[in-house]
């Protein structure tokens, strides 16, 4: 009796021969057409060779899970490509992929791959690195094992059954009170270093639209609107591995906005704007007047906070202060999202209200932002 041919879509034990260029890995691929074939794949090193497998072959549960991981890897490079995931993912999926998945897992059969085993690797990942590095290793293995059932090697992706990662009981949001708003700015206008580095200014931004920090490095002079007092807010920076800082626009359609500027904050524009050298380029430049990057800033503002009183200051705060500025106002929580490019509450809202440009009100609530207390002295009189 002959030997049993493969199952379509599979392929045998892969050879490897070593040339003088590198490793050459020869197996024999069963095409969907029925017919098997020799395929041949080099690469610099064994590992390369045998990890670049038939071209278009499926997985099966005998496959590595490496193979999966290379699969998935390429279909999320070429949605990058094609501009429907962020440069930025790439780069943090790569990187937990190549340092954490790939030596932990990468060895292991399709069908080994059980929730028990996806647990435990994910629990000690968490323990010995951290809740967000494990939640990212999570949706790397989630994501190519979904090609591993797409492929018949696994019934359903084993993922799903794995224990929620929890980062524990967060802190509640902290905002800067009036007093402190002041206190911060007085101390960032005293620190030469502060005041050469744009933190004053930028800390002004930032409380007075609610951007995120990436969005207000991102702004650029073309998107100020002086005369109708407004700020276009339709990008934000990143650092994209071997390409450097790019302006991309925001993750949703929501994040894209046009915001209404308190007064104090359009007459700090209007003074940056007559002071800089760089009318082209960002509000908040580097040095030189490019993109400035948003690592190297909250550097700067954590540099710039000083001992405890200011200790638990970060860039986010600033956004934090702006939000609840709006809610104490009796802004609704639509105007308070649509403020921070926050997603859609629902689906009406979002058909039947304009959204580009921001209530009038917002821009109102955060008038009094900086302004100091005022000594009420009739009504201290009317009380005694």
């Amino acid at each position: 009796m002959g030997r049993l041919p493969l199952d379509i879509g599979t392929y045998g034990s892969i050879r490897c021969y070593e040339t003088d260029s590198g490793w050459r890995a020869t197996v024999k691929y069963r095409d969907y057409d029925g017919k098997t074939r020799t395929v041949e794949r080099w690469g610099k090193t064994k590992s390369t060779a045998e990890r670049k497998g038939p071209s278009g072959s499926s997985l099966t549960r005998e496959s590595r899970f490496k193979e999966a991981l290379d699969q998935w890897f390429t279909k999320f490079q070429a949605l990058a490509d094609a501009g429907k995931r962020s440069p930025s993912s790439v780069d943090t999926y790569r990187s937990i992929m190549d340092r954490h998945v790939l030596p932990g897992l990468g060895e292991l059969r399709i069908h080994e791959m059980s929730v028990a085993r996806i647990d435990a690797f994910l629990s000690a990942l968490w323990r010995s690195i951290s809740v967000d590095t494990a939640k990212t290793a999570r949706s790397v293995i989630s994501g190519a094992l979904r090609i591993a059932v797409r492929d018949k090697a696994l019934d359903t992706n084993p993922v799903r059954e794995v224990e929620p990662l929890e980062a524990g009981r967060k802190k509640s949001p902290r905002a800067l009170t009036l007093e402190e708003r002041i206190l911060w700015l007085e101390m960032l206008e005293s620190d030469p270093k502060a005041v050469k580095r744009d933190l004053p200014d930028l800390s002004r931004f930032m409380m007075a639209t609610g951007v995120r920090i990436g969005e207000a490095l991102a702004v650029y002079w073309e998107d100020v609107d002086i005369e109708a007092g407004t700020v276009a807010v339709n990008y934000t920076v990143i650092r994209v591995k071997g390409v450097g800082l790019i302006r991309k626009s925001t993750k949703t359609e929501a994040g894209e906005r046009t915001l209404l500027l308190p007064q104090w904050a359009l007459d700090m524009l209007k003074r940056r704007h007559k002071a800089t050298s760089f009318s082209n380029g960002p509000v908040f430049p580097d040095a030189l007047g490019g993109l400035r990057d948003p690592s190297n800033t909250r550097k700067d503002f954590r540099a710039a906070r000083g001992g405890d009183e200011f200790a638990w200051v970060t860039s986010h705060v600033f956004r934090k202060t702006a939000a609840t500025i709006l809610d104490e106002s009796g802004l609704s929580a639509r105007q308070v999202a649509d403020q921070l490019g926050h997603a859609r509450p629902s689906m009406a809202q979002d058909t039947y209200m304009g959204r580009k440009t921001v209530d009038r009100r917002a821009a109102d609530a955060l008038e009094g932002a900086l302004e100091e207390p005022k000594d009420d002295q009739a009504e201290d009189d009317e009380v005694e």
